[in-house]
């Protein structure tokens, strides 16, 4: 009997011991629900939130966001700053490396930037770099790339020169723009470079494989500077744009973390899955362009009245139960120092009273019951959400107006990619999330010169002069009034119809740990850990 138990005991530490090791060699993997496919991999040619949420992963800015969305030390372990507070002195971490081993120098980041100032590679974001020295000048062709205000001091010190001390530069260094890419595998690879097997890359995490509108897997970086404290073997990310889908594969337990659902699904799943359900109010704008460079939309009266006509209470209240604030300014609030955005003169009014100016403006401008028929085309990107208020939107314009409505959607990136290579439209669903929180990176989105981003093709000379003179004010205050008038004209002339103040919507299971809400909406995988 005593020899019985001896040789049990036995068999169960075995298989005890077995079960611990198998458990162990577990790999820790996150599925995460991205919301649609990436156009691209390339930090230079991407633009929206769901190809972030993977560029971020596999690449790392002199500074990064932590899972609060402040911005902290990245690959620069530190700076310094020009008491004029135009030149930036950035070291870079002696230990900070490429995924093949190879030093992460400063020409890596003169180069990519280079890259995307470069007008030969027309990267729609070039922009958003035009504070440094001569950025615009070298996008614009006017000057050769090597007059581009970065220079490298030596392997691991770069120097960074802007145009005029510019408060949110950090943020900037964060994003996606600034990002470095490897100088050899670019030139090895060509625009091929972004393909699995053939990228090179800083970040937590690698690229894996890539099977297009399916999946896209990333894995734990070895050479990453900070490997040790990344939690997660495999990131999968998994482009789901059917809300419903995504959410069926959450309950199912098939997906760990998901980018949006259908707002109308707020009430259950917080019944359901309580504090797994995120709800986080965010620095971005949901709104609606107008084409202006045909009729009727170059008639601000017609613009003016469709945006009158919007019951955005309705939807916030009815279609995103709450989930979303109504807006009427570019802006969101919650700018520091910028105060209370300007509203058009229409936002004090009762719905009623609007939708009778808006009828009254339509008359004027000869369009709707009794004018010109008034056909118009909403564009969308396929999303639950979006379907359900271009519909409301439709139905109040043709109650308003008598207009005959139709609808067009296409998948987050043919949408987008319509927009920014200039195609025509009546009405067209767009939305914004900070890169940096500063009104700026709102109100330069319809700048005549921003030939990326503005989608509505608006042209006033007055809100250019005062944006460019914005930029040349030091004083904070002073700035900060520069860009209220011109929002005041934004606002007036109304080539986009602000809708609602963005909330980010996100399912996270139990099982995930590490997460931070944040305005920013940044959630690096590097921060998170799952326990099986």
């Amino acid at each position: 009997m005593n020899h019985f138990k001896s040789r049990l005991a036995t068999t169960l530490l075995a298989g005890a011991l077995l079960f611990g090791a198998s458990q162990a060699l577990a790999e820790a993997v996150l599925h995460r629900g991205n919301g649609g496919e990436p156009k691209s991999l390339d930090p230079a040619h991407i633009s929206i939130d769901i190809e972030g949420f993977v560029i971020y992963d596999l690449f790392e800015g002199l500074t990064v966001h932590d899972a609060n969305g402040n911005i902290i030390a990245g690959a620069a372990e530190s700076w310094k700053l020009s008491d004029d507070g135009t030149v930036y002195t950035f070291k870079i971490r002696d230990s900070a490396k490429w995924s093949d081993g190879s030093p992460v120098t400063a020409e890596d980041f003169q180069f990519a930037m280079r890259r995307l100032e470069d007008p030969k590679n027309a990267a729609e974001y070039a922009n958003l770099l035009y504070p440094i020295k001569n950025a615009e000048a070298v996008n614009t062709g006017k000057m050769p790339l090597d007059q581009l205000g970065v220079k490298v001091i030596d392997a691991k010190t770069l120097e960074i020169t802007l145009e005029r001390a510019t408060p949110y530069f950090l943020q900037l260094m964060a994003h996606y723009t600034a990002l470095p890419v490897n100088k050899a595998n670019v030139e090895k690879f060509g625009d091929q470079w972004v393909k699995p097997g053939n990228m090179v890359n800083n970040g937590a995490f690698k690229l894996q494989s890539h099977v297009p509108n399916d999946n896209l897997t990333v894995v734990k970086n070895d050479q990453y500077w900070d490997a040790k404290n990344v939690k997660l073997d495999k990131v999968i990310f998994y482009p789901i744009e059917d809300d419903a889908a995504a959410v069926r594969r959450f309950e199912a337990g098939e997906l760990d973390v998901t980018y949006n659902f259908s707002a109308d699904q707020l009430k259950r799943l917080r019944d359901l899955y309580k504090d797994q359900v995120h709800v986080d109010p965010g620095l971005s704008t949901y709104y609606y362009a107008f084409d202006t460079r045909q009729e009727p939309m170059s008639d601000v009266r017609v613009r003016k009245a469709l945006s009158m006509a919007i019951d955005r209470d309705f939807l916030s209240n009815e279609i995103y139960s709450g989930a979303q604030l109504p807006l009427y300014s570019m802006v969101p609030p919650g700018m520091e120092g910028y105060e209370k955005p300007p509203q058009p003169d229409f936002a004090g009014l009762s719905q009623i009273d609007r939708e009778d100016k808006a009828v009254e403006l339509m008359k004027e401008a000869g369009y709707g019951k009794g004018g010109k028929p008034l056909n118009l085309e909403i564009r969308y990107n396929t999303n639950t959400n979006h379907e359900r208020v271009a519909t409301a939107i439709a139905d109040m314009w043709k109650t308003t107006f008598g207009a005959k409505v139709s609808l067009v959607n296409l998948d987050v990136a043919s949408h987008y990619s319509y927009l920014k290579e200039g195609g025509k439209f009546s009405v067209a669903r767009a939305g914004w999330s900070a890169d940096y929180a500063d009104p700026e990176n709102f109100l330069a989105l319809t700048l005549s010169t921003n030939t990326s981003f503005n989608y509505a093709h608006w042209n006033n000379a007055e809100f250019d002069a005062l944006m460019k003179k914005s930029y040349d004010e030091k004083d904070v205050k002073a700035r900060m009034e520069l860009m209220h008038k011109a929002e005041q004209i934004l606002v007036d002339e109304q080539p986009v119809a602000p809708l609602m103040n963005t909330a980010n919507l996100w399912l996270v299971s139990s099982k995930v740990s590490g997460w931070g809400n944040n305005p920013v909406n940044e959630h690096y995988s590097k921060y998170l850990s799952v326990s099986r």
